[in-house]
């Protein structure tokens, strides 16, 4: 059955749901990438949170002009009105009071969506209307959505993604250098407002799919997790719509697979596997890398500090440090030094003195500044400077007989 799913074979609605998805979850994982790097993720949250008085206003109007209230196409049209009065007051309070963005943010945020709330319980006690099934804007359900529907959803979300993709450069200008993009001649606020109107869009399209508290997720999880992959933006842009497509073509596969199961939080819950994974396992920036790392550091640090205790005639205590030596040729297993090892035991306490010389000249002092210990002197010094700093001093002194 899963399988049905993931390969296409659900039927002809389902197909379209799951496509309609996967291109939402692309919009999305795009348009949510320059919500990151402007850090102005919960601007999506009170997005989201303000369109449900537009869907219970939108139908409440509908019932009273005679129709069932179940209409998408209004449903969608009414919490887009709501989103937007809700991002305009949002910065109307930013730039007219002296209230900061995230207290007007979390203001606008729980007056509308209390406000849907309530509207919600009145509309349950109305006797006309077919109003089961409101509550899946919540959370996202795709369970019995008609053929119109899903090609609503599939075809906003497909024009949604042209757009974003359409102002992906001015976007990324604007979001990732402000003051570049100004000096250019852009309009950084018209840009900001273009930004939020896709995002609006994002949203609004979103709400059947994925639902108003989760769709914050499916904009936000894909470019943190692209982040862990990669330094460029552009790539970025490209990772998340891949991975925003992709969490929400396989959670919305599984939702029509598991009829019972809400198809938000299905697909949020792919969207953090993806982020789990990369987490652990990205080569840059995962744990999986940092732990690598850290433990070739420490190696380094005991290969450096049991060869400088060769060189002193000092014996090695530290069981990691005599194991990490015998491994690379230079002790022997009672400590004692190998010809290998004494080589590279005078080097290290030869290079140890030539930093001591360079630290405390200030002719090198860009050269001290890469003083950790562990650095090859080679790499930062030419040999003629390396010369320079050997006539200054005895090497005789240095080098055990």
């Amino acid at each position: 059955m899963i399988w049905d799913a993931l390969t296409l074979q659900l039927g002809y609605n389902a197909t379209l749901v799951t496509l309609g998805a996967a291109l939402l979850g692309m919009a999305a994982g795009v348009g949510g990438t320059f919500l990151f790097l402007r850090k102005r993720a919960l601007v999506s949250d009170a997005i989201s949170h303000a369109t449900l008085p537009g869907v219970a206003l939108a139908f409440m109007l509908m019932v009273a002009l005679g129709g069932e209230g179940r209409n998408l196409v209004g449903l969608l049209g009414g919490a887009a009105l709501s989103a937007a009065t809700g991002l305009l007051l949002v910065s109307w309070l930013t730039t007219r009071t002296r209230l900061a963005e995230d207290a007007a943010i979390g203001s606008v945020l729980s007056v509308f969506f209390g406000f849907g709330i309530v509207l919600l319980t009145v509309i349950q006690t109305m006797s006309a209307g077919q109003k089961a099934g409101l509550e899946g804007f919540l959370l996202g359900s795709t369970a019995g959505m008609l053929r119109a529907d899903a090609l609503v959803i599939a075809g906003s979300a497909a024009v949604t993604l042209a757009l974003v993709l359409l102002m992906r450069r001015p976007l990324t200008l604007a979001s990732f250098d402000p003051d570049f993009a100004i000096s250019l001649g852009q309009n950084v606020r018209r840009t900001d407002l273009a930004m939020m109107g896709l995002v609006l869009a994002v949203t609004v399209v979103g709400l059947k799919i994925v639902g108003l508290i989760l769709i914050v997720a499916l904009l936000i999880i894909p470019p943190v997790t692209a982040r862990f992959w990669t330094e460029r933006t552009d790539h970025v842009v490209l990772i998340a719509g891949v991975l925003g497509g992709m969490s929400a073509y396989i959670g919305a596969a599984l939702s029509a697979s598991l009829p019972d199961m809400p198809t938000g939080p299905i697909i949020v819950l792919v969207g953090f596997g993806f982020f789990a994974v990369s987490l652990l396992l990205a080569p840059g920036r995962g744990v999986a890398s940092a732990v690598l790392r850290h433990t070739a550091y420490q190696r380094r640090v005991h290969l450096r500090q049991g060869l400088l205790a060769l060189a002193h005639g000092q014996p090695i205590y530290e069981r990691l440090t005599l194991r990490l030596l015998r491994a690379q040729g230079w002790a022997l297993p009672d400590g004692v030094a190998t010809k290998e090892g004494r080589a590279r035991a005078t080097k290290a306490l030869r290079d140890e003195t030539r930093w001591q010389i360079i630290r405390r000249d200030p002719a090198f002092e860009a050269a001290a500044s890469f003083y950790d210990g562990l650095t090859e002197i080679e790499t930062v010094l030419t040999p003629d400077q390396i010369t320079e700093v050997d006539s200054r001093i005895d090497l005789r002194a240095v080098v055990p007989a």
